[in-house]
């Protein structure tokens, strides 16, 4: 029963989330062959459907194009791999053309209902739905703190987001004594069956308090109330198993493939 379910899972997160949605702001969807690549994000980026139907010298050269027309903006692109895509050897392929393989994440899917529940919080932190560009700012230095890195992009990533689909994004965080240390957001698309659970970070200090979980449980409040069915996320090492344990189910993994200038 278990194989029977994650499968018909697979197989419609294959149906339903291999495009992208239109991430407003100045970024622009393009189609190439079977890729749709976003062009205008903080860097290119690439996917495709699980079969891109090309084998061979015609997928080196599918793969070239991508990388010489973000090589020619002078920009980063992202390829994003899973593990059951076709041909088998499209990662070859893309390490050969010199894309570097970032760490790989699990993908998982739970049903809302069985996730939804009202989020329990530590003492002193409370969770609000934000929306303002400083609010924002803020969640982008938290990241920044989190990963060791800059991610001062994310703050006009999600503002662009908000713009153009207000109704398609949730952006929460979690507050103690006028400080973000936890922000997550939900992601729907039209139409599509998979709420996506995007961000929960959380700074090093407020973690193994059930901040994390608190989020995803109010997330799939929010899915269930939309009548969203499914909710996934691409997890981390570290989140992976607090996922599997709220009820998420591993369907592949995912792996960027990253060409650099």
């Amino acid at each position: 029963m278990e194989d029977k379910l994650i499968n018909e899972l697979r197989a419609a997160y294959d149906a339903q989330l291999r495009g992208v949605t239109p991430p407003g702001g100045s970024a622009r969807i393009e189609r190439d062959g079977p890729l749709t690549r976003v062009v205008g994000w903080h860097r290119g980026f690439v996917t495709g459907p699980r079969d891109l139907g090309v084998y061979g010298a015609e997928l080196d050269a599918l793969i070239a194009r991508q990388r010489d027309y973000f090589a020619a903006r002078g920009e980063a692109v992202e390829w994003k791999t899973r593990g059951h895509d076709l041909p088998a050897d499209l990662t070859d392929r893309l390490a050969a053309a010199g894309f570097v393989a970032e760490d790989s994440e699990t993908v998982l899917v739970g049903r809302s209902t069985d996730l939804a529940a009202d989020p329990v919080l530590p003492d002193g932190v409370t969770l609000r739905r934000v929306t303002a560009v400083s609010d924002l700012r803020r969640i982008a230095a938290m990241e920044s703190t989190v990963w060791g890195e800059d991610w001062g992009w994310l703050a006009d990533d999600l503002a662009a987001r908000i713009e153009n689909a207000p109704q398609n994004i949730v952006v929460l965080v979690a507050e103690a004594r006028a400080e973000v240390v936890c922000a997550a957001w939900l992601v729907f698309k039209d139409g599509i069956d998979f709420g996506g659970l995007w961000g929960g970070s959380t700074l090093k200090e407020w973690r193994g308090q059930g901040i994390y979980r608190a989020m995803v449980a109010h997330r799939a409040q929010l899915a269930t109330a939309r009548g969203v069915p499914y909710l996934y996320v691409d997890a981390s090492s570290d989140s992976a198993p607090i996922l599997n344990r709220l009820g998420l189910h591993a369907l592949t993994t995912t792996t960027p493939y990253v060409w650099s200038p």
